[in-house]
């Protein structure tokens, strides 16, 4: 799972012609930067830098980049402040400029495969495909008799516009773009790594950032189904300042409180749970009926809507399964990382993406 897709931007000629060496994880969302440095031996891994760099609201809107000169510093500041040294990173992204489908070919050889991949993505991709950068992943074959006569293939589509956008960034940060890959793949690939004992469970992740929410159903080692939705952390802001009539930057710090007094507060904070928890309860739905997998074990919450009071109860008393707030930095050792533990514990979920991306290397399949 350590490298769901090869590469959707296609960065270098590194693939399997290149050594595996470590990259830096950074992961740019519409409200923080987060940067992940994890360091493997041997099959172990060892947290060696996170840092989180906030973001003005009017930086990044909708996954769109308005100021690029603030994110560039923000990055900058970044790593300066962590002395970091490595100059290859891996980034990702998500949202409108991504398209995921899950499609059947007929059996063929390796050397066809490619060629057929994109002839058939111009039926389910609703963009130029002159337009998008495409990549693709070949499942392992079902079990299933009904459904071993065919590949199944996940296609992945990301518009070159954006991936162009975030390649500047990085590059006018001093970086070196060398991996480009989905939020929500990223966090699956820190799932494969963190979560070893449940990988044959039908398991659904839960990405919650401030403007897009990735949920992605995994089991059996592999992606069953993924689905980005423009709804996220800004949604609660948004409704506490208007329901409240306070600014956004007085939304966001109610939005963290724990006034269990506020019953304005409580209702608004509810009403958008119910928001959040039908939207996922939609996808699985959806997802039931296309799929033989109806059990599902788990659903873990991962980014900085995560740990919204309220929300994991709601999708518990919803779905009636084991609903958790899951830490990114399981089997991984943090005791070289200078953060303090308990700050480690309560930031834990945002880092979902960026250990997903610190996980990759260059050369990795």
């Amino acid at each position: 799972m350590l490298a769901s897709l090869k590469n959707l931007a296609d960065m270098e000629f590194l693939s399997m012609f290149s050594p595996q060496r470590q990259l830096l994880g950074l992961d740019i969302g519409s409200s923080s930067i987060k940067l992940v440095q994890i360091k493997e031996h041997r099959g172990r891994y060892t947290l060696q830098k996170f840092a989180v760099k906030e973001l003005e609201p009017e930086v990044i809107v909708d996954g769109t980049v308005m100021d690029e000169g603030r994110v560039v510093t923000a990055i900058k500041e970044l790593l300066a402040e962590q002395n970091v040294k490595l100059k290859q990173v891996a980034i990702s992204i998500s949202g409108h400029a991504v398209i995921v489908k899950k499609i059947s070919l007929p059996p063929m050889p390796d050397e066809e495969l490619d060629a057929q991949v994109k002839l058939s993505a111009e039926q389910y991709i609703p963009f130029d495909i002159n337009e998008v950068n495409l990549d693709f992943h070949v499942l392992p074959p079902s079990e299933n008799p009904d459904e071993q006569s065919e590949m199944s293939i996940v296609l992945v589509a990301a518009k070159k516009d954006k991936i162009n956008e975030l390649t500047e960034l990085v590059k006018a940060a001093g970086l070196t773009p060398v991996v480009m890959d989905v939020d929500a793949f990223a966090v699956e690939n820190m799932y494969g790594v963190t979560s070893p004992s449940t990988q044959d469970d039908t398991t659904i992740l839960v990405n919650i950032g401030a403007s897009v929410m990735n949920v992605n159903i995994v089991g059996g080692g592999v992606s069953l189904f993924t689905r980005d939705i423009p709804l996220g952390g800004n949604r609660y802001s948004e409704a506490v300042q208007r329901e409240m009539g306070v600014s956004f930057e007085e939304a966001e710090q109610l939005k963290k409180s724990d006034q269990d007094d506020d019953h304005t507060l409580a209702a608004v904070m509810e009403s958008v749970n119910a928001e959040v928890a039908s939207e996922i309860a939609r996808t699985i739905d959806y997802f039931k009926t296309t799929s033989s997998e109806s059990e599902i074990a788990r659903v873990l919450l991962f980014g900085g809507g995560a740990k919204v009071k309220g929300l994991a109860q709601q999708l518990r008393d919803r779905m009636h399964v084991e609903v958790e707030i899951a830490n990114p930095f399981n089997e991984i050792d943090t005791s070289q990382c200078d953060v303090d533990p308990d700050q480690l514990t309560e930031m834990g979920p945002l880092a979902a993406v960026g250990v997903g991306l610190a996980l990759r290397t260059v050369g990795d399949r």
